[in-house]
């Protein structure tokens, strides 16, 4: 039987997509599975061209939380007396003693949610990739779990999240991705078991110890997590969650074959993880001809050190360029929607995405979406600058790979230390700030920001460190105009047009002899 492979991808759920894998699986399973789930056998693992060609993802953290729409882990917030969220709870819920998160999932509606229309707009805006969230710490799957009473196509929206925005995506030529948050839920939850420390309800617990809920707050066992505060690793996890995970998890790969998969930590419960990841990677390569396409993201440098998976920075950046892909996953506001939030403007996405795309890395960028599943103004006001800047300039974005160096300028002077949460350490990049990427016999120099008379690129002079060689041609790309350029030993200088293109940076691409 063929089958027609944009077709395959398009099938997401239930009897057809097992009927799917049973099949393209036959050939593959006479000789093997390609991976097995051990650090040696994942070793092999190659990152696929797709991603390091994409450069720019899009992604979707939402789901029940994003209801209250104020901000980051309300769920587990509102049960920590003295936190914001527990007071915002209290005012406009109730105690949580009485009123707990199991009665606000509901609230959850998407009521104008459009996947296919924000999928538009995030094509249009430059997304070669789009990520759905999966399933948060709250323990609630976007998709139609069967192994999760609760759930997004029973509960909230009523809708399978997840494989609707799979469809939207595959639809329009994206690969399609979803993050998991799950592994840590046992610990994460485990608030929702304590109760107030001071007070007129002080030592009286919250609606987690209710026996009737354990399938959304967990056992009563993970209650001696339950002080507030808790190590991020896998220590006192009990097997039977372990196992449920991997149910969990194996069950939204092969509903969906994701072409990524995102861990919000480090590769779980080894062996438990490990066999997670070369499910993946055997059923996409049971959907490739026997060639793997999917990604795996972990942010423990060590699971990827050789081979296994493409390493993901939250909110980071690296210091130079990275010997193998990775990724920054970043967000314009909060991850989950907040009211009033002001957001990242589109001049710091672009500065963000020119740096990573120059070190090696890809951008994955949240526009976190309210109750209603419509982008606000403001964010529809960043994305439309991130729209207009990309339609310009992606040439030298897309289907690139790092220059000689990553860049030059008064930032590079910053030190960082690679890693996470470290976006912020950056300085604002300027127009004396150029970064490079390379493609076929071309150097792309973008300089970010609009130079007053001339744009000095130092890197790109015939007696440089780099030693570029001489230059045969330069074009401004969106500038229609031929330029004034010169290249000495000391650089390449280019007369600026009259009329300025953009404030937020312009990109030279350099022929070189």
């Amino acid at each position: 039987m063929k089958l027609n492979r944009r077709d395959l991808l398009k099938t997401v759920g239930g009897a057809a997509s097992a009927l799917v894998l049973s099949r393209l699986s036959s050939a593959q399973a006479a000789r093997g599975p390609l991976f097995e789930g051990t650090r040696h056998s994942l070793q092999g693992y190659q990152i696929p061209d797709w991603f390091r060609d994409a450069k720019f993802g899009i992604w979707a953290h939402w789901g029940p939380q994003s209801a209250i729409e104020e901000g980051d882990w309300y769920a587990r917030n509102m049960y920590i007396q003295g936190q914001e969220q527990y007071r915002y709870h209290v005012e406009h819920y109730g105690h949580p003693t009485k009123i707990g998160y199991k009665d606000l999932v509901g609230d959850w509606k998407a009521a104008k949610w459009d996947p296919d229309h924000l999928m538009d707009l995030y094509k249009k805006a430059g997304a070669k990739y789009f990520v759905s969230m999966g399933v948060h710490h709250d323990n609630f799957d976007l998709w139609d779990s069967k192994y999760n009473r609760w759930n997004a196509a029973k509960m909230g929206p009523m809708k399978d999240v997840v494989g609707m925005w799979a469809k939207a995506a595959r639809d329009r030529g994206l690969r399609f991705g979803v993050s998991e948050h799950l592994w840590i839920s046992y610990k994460w939850w485990a608030v929702s078991h304590g109760s107030d420390k001071a007070g007129p309800l002080a030592g009286i617990p919250y609606d987690g110890v209710d026996p009737a809920y354990a399938d959304l707050y967990h056992d009563a066992d993970c209650a001696r997590y339950s002080s507030g505060e808790f190590e991020w690793n896998d220590n006192g996890i009990p097997d039977a969650w372990k196992r449920h995970y991997l149910d969990r998890m194996t069950d939204l790969i092969d509903k969906y074959h994701p072409d990524l998969l995102y861990t919000d930590g480090h590769l779980p419960f080894e062996d438990t993880g490990l066999k997670m990841v070369a499910h993946l990677y055997n059923v996409s390569a049971s959907l490739h001809g026997g060639v793997n396409e999917a990604v795996y993201n972990s942010k423990e440098a060590l699971d990827c050190a050789v081979g296994t998976c493409a390493l993901d920075h939250e909110r980071g950046v690296a210091d130079g360029i990275a010997p193998n892909p990775w990724q920054t996953d970043t967000c314009i506001g909060q991850w989950h929607y907040k009211r009033g939030q002001q957001y990242k403007s589109a001049k710091k996405v672009i500065d963000l995405l020119t740096d990573i795309v120059s070190k090696n890395g890809n951008l994955l960028l949240n526009f976190p979406l309210p109750n209603s599943g419509e982008l606000d103004f403001e964010e529809k006001v960043t994305l439309d600058g991130v729209t207009k800047w990309m339609e310009v300039n992606s040439e030298g974005i897309y289907s690139t790979r790092p220059w000689k160096i990553y860049g030059e300028g008064p930032s590079t002077a910053t030190k960082l230390v690679t890693g996470n949460f470290n976006e912020d350490k950056q300085k604002d990049l300027i127009s004396e700030d150029i970064r490079f990427t390379a493609k076929g016999g071309s150097v792309y120099a973008f300089v970010m920001g609009w130079p007053a008379k001339e744009a000095v690129v130092k890197a790109l002079g015939l007696a440089s460190d780099q030693a570029p060689g001489n230059i045969r041609n330069v074009e401004l790309l969106g500038y229609n105009g031929k330029l004034e350029w010169k290249q000495d030993e000391a650089s390449l200088r280019v007369k600026m047009p009259p009329e300025k293109l953009s404030d937020i940076g312009i990109t030279f691409k350099v022929d070189l002899a």
